[in-house]
């Protein structure tokens, strides 16, 4: 605000000069020259127009990078040997749960065939003790999906931390803005240049 109230009040000012400068001089009865408002560096120079700024955004491209995260499970060596990892365990898990179903079907089939044979007491006894090993039989079953459940997660999280590895190495390297998820790219604007880097990302990830 100090600007231009400076610049007003010189103007004031100068309008009074000026004023008082056009009255004829008494002695020579001769109308004297109007001083100028300009400064003298001003009347020599011409003025100029200030030029406005190029306005670069249209040439300024945003790259990223897109990585699909199924491709690099199903195709890197990390991604298969871990997957692969992962079905021998549930393989394992399934066979001992059906192990132990079948003799849980057998000892059912023995107490039935003996029902008829068995006082009240000792059918009441064979019942609780079924009973028990069907609950042992139930918590073996959560306890093995509970396992496979964890060691999936871990398969998730440590391939995920070497996609994040990869991708940053790769970004650094191509001069990339940003690696994203493929499926997280639902609009591109026309200033940005997206390129698919999920086959650099696979090759770094299995180089290491």
């Amino acid at each position: 605000m100090k600007q231009p109230v400076r610049y007003i009040l010189f103007t004031l000012l100068a309008c009074s000069l000026s004023v008082a400068a056009g009255a004829a001089d008494p002695a020579t009865g001769t109308q004297p020259q109007k001083p100028s408002l300009l400064s003298p560096a001003q009347q020599i120079l011409p003025t100029e127009t200030p030029k406005k700024p190029e306005d670069t955004s249209a040439q300024q491209t945003l790259r990223l990078g897109h990585v699909d995260l199924i491709r690099i499970s199903n195709e890197s060596e990390t991604g298969k040997a871990g997957k692969l990892q992962l079905a021998e365990l549930q393989k394992k898990l399934q066979g001992q749960i059906e192990t132990k179903r079948k003799q849980l079907d057998k000892q059912k089939s023995a107490i039935e065939a003996k029902l008829s044979t068995l006082t009240a007491q000792q059918r009441e006894a064979k019942g609780k003790d079924f009973q028990k090993k069907v609950e042992e039989f139930q918590k073996f079953g959560q306890k093995a999906e509970k396992e496979l459940q964890e060691r999936q997660e871990e398969f998730s999280n440590s391939l995920f931390k070497a996609i994040e590895q990869a991708s940053s190495e790769y970004g650094k390297a191509n001069g990339l803005a940003l690696v994203v998820v493929k499926r997280e790219l639902l609009y591109l604007g026309s200033g940005v240049d997206a390129q698919d880097v999920t086959d650099g990302v696979i090759k770094l990830i299995d180089k290491k």
